[in-house]
C-alpha cells in the first residue's frame, strides 16, 4: 500500500465538508477531513490543508486555491469543482472542460497523485433537472477522459445507486449529510487501496416513506429555506461563501506521530 505524508485538498462545499457538523466543535467535518484522518493513523507527523470554500466557481479554485496547493508540494491532492459552475446560465462546458484539463496537468505535473471525483446525480431533486443532467454527464465523461489521460484516481459516485437515497443528503439537499461524506470518504480510500471502516459503506436505512401531503410539505419548506435563498443570491451575483474562508489554510501536522 502506498503511504502519503502531506494531503491537499481543493474545491468547493462539496470538499470543504457541508453538511457534516463536526462532532467536537463549530465548522463542517466532511470526507477530506476523513480521508486524512485514515492517511495519518500510520504516519508521524502527516500533514493536511483544507483550502476549499463553498460557492467558489471553477475559476476562483483555480485563481486562489490551486497556486497554493502546488506551492505546498504534497504527496497527494484531492480537486473537486465546477458543479457550481453547472448551475449556472452561463455555464460554458467546452470552456470548462478545457480549462479542467490543463489545471489537472499543472496538478499532475507536480509529482502529486490526484483524485478526482465523477459527481453523483442531485438533478431529480433540483429544479432544471432535465437541462443539469445533460451538464453533468458531459462534465462527468470529461472528468474520466481527463483523469485517465493525467493518470489520475478517479473516484465515480455516480456509479454508486446509494446516492440516491435523500439520507446521504442533507435537508438542503444539494450537500452531503455525514453519512453522505463518510461513503465519499470510504470510496476515496478504496480508491486508493487504503482500508476503512466498512461500516462507510454500508446502505443506508430507506428513506423514510412520507404521505403526498407531508412530501408536498417538505417540498415546500425546502423551496422556502433553501431553493429561494439560491436563487436569490444567484440573481444578485452573491455567493455562500463570500465571508467565508478555508478552515484549513496551511499544510499543517494533522498529528504529531
Amino acid at each position: 500500500m502506498a503511504q502519503w505524508a502531506s494531503f491537499v485538498a481543493v474545491g468547493d462545499s462539496f470538499t470543504e465538508g457541508l453538511d457534516d457538523p463536526r462532532p467536537d466543535g463549530p465548522g463542517y467535518r466532511g470526507w477530506a477531513d476523513l480521508v486524512a484522518g485514515v492517511l495519518a493513523e500510520d504516519v508521524a507527523e502527516f500533514r493536511y490543508a483544507n483550502l476549499a470554500v463553498r460557492g467558489r466557481l471553477f475559476d476562483n479554485i483555480t485563481a486562489e486555491q490551486v497556486p497554493l496547493a502546488v506551492a505546498m508540494k504534497p504527496d497527494l491532492i484531492s480537486f473537486a469543482g465546477g458543479g457550481n459552475d453547472a448551475l449556472r446560465r452561463s455555464f460554458e462546458p467546452e470552456t470548462l472542460v478545457a480549462r479542467f484539463d490543463k489545471t489537472i496537468e499543472r496538478l499532475r505535473a507536480t509529482g502529486a497523485d490526484v483524485v478526482l471525483f465523477r459527481f453523483a446525480d442531485l438533478t431529480g431533486r433540483m429544479p432544471g433537472g432535465k437541462m443539469l443532467r445533460a451538464r453533468v454527464d458531459l462534465f462527468n465523461t470529461a472528468i474520466e477522459s481527463v483523469g485517465t489521460k493525467h493518470g489520475a484516481h478517479v473516484v465515480s459516485l455516480w456509479d454508486d445507486a446509494e446516492f440516491a437515497n435523500p439520507r446521504l443528503w442533507g435537508i438542503d439537499r444539494l450537500h452531503l449529510s455525514p453519512a453522505g461524506h463518510r461513503r465519499v470518504a470510504a470510496h476515496v480510500l478504496t480508491k486508493l487501496g487504503v482500508t476503512c471502516d466498512p461500516e462507510w459503506l454500508a446502505a443506508p436505512p430507506p428513506p423514510e416513506e412520507l404521505s403526498w401531503m407531508s412530501r408536498k410539505a417538505a417540498d415546500a419548506r425546502w423551496a422556502t429555506q433553501h431553493l429561494a435563498p439560491w436563487v436569490k443570491r444567484r440573481l444578485t451575483g452573491r455567493s455562500s461563501g463570500d465571508m467565508v474562508t478555508a478552515k484549513r489554510p496551511e499544510l499543517a501536522p494533522l498529528n504529531e506521530g
